[in-house]
């Protein structure tokens, strides 16, 4: 519990919230995204290196988490400074590009565009790191799986666009 206090207490709600909000956002754009897409997917060809899919859903909610603890951690050390919008404003726009990913790649098929907004992801997935450091490096190291993962998935992405012209 001790590496959820900040300040040395904990705000449940503020904590709960920081977590929801990426884990059932991210369900939800992953469920609407995802609806009555799943055999054309299948159908794609992958690389080899690309995961099973279960991988994926276990991967998305333990990164949402780290990222929903970071985003309370960066946050609540922010209030102190009254620059709360400043450490928020790259992690909304992350999130935000984030749930549109799925719509781009799977219901909407637009490969080569999810694959350039990866790319924009990524870099406001580094910036909210960078900000997130600034002010609590816990936050700031919580990100960095999320950073791989991203990376690799821009990775994956390339590849099955390349793949299925």
């Amino acid at each position: 519990m001790e590496f959820l206090k900040v300040n040395g207490k904990i705000n449940p709600g503020k904590l709960a919230m920081s977590i929801m909000v990426p884990v059932v956002g991210g369900s939800l754009a992953g469920a609407f995204a995802n609806r009555n897409t799943q055999e054309e997917y299948a159908e794609l060809e992958k690389p080899s290196f690309s995961p099973p899919p279960w991988i994926f859903p276990l991967a998305w909610t333990a990164l949402y988490t780290s990222m929903g603890v970071a985003k309370y951690r960066a946050a609540e050390k922010a209030i102190l400074k009254n620059e709360t919008q400043k450490v928020l404003a790259p992690y909304n726009l992350q999130l935000g590009l984030n749930f549109l990913w799925s719509f781009l790649f799977f219901k909407w098929g637009l490969r080569g565009t999810a694959l350039a907004e990866t790319v924009l992801m990524l870099a406001a997935i580094t910036w909210t790191t960078y900000e997130f450091y600034r002010y609590d490096q816990t936050a700031g190291n919580l990100m960095i799986p999320y950073i791989a993962w991203v990376t690799f998935a821009m990775g994956l992405n390339a590849s099955i666009w390349k793949l299925n012209k």
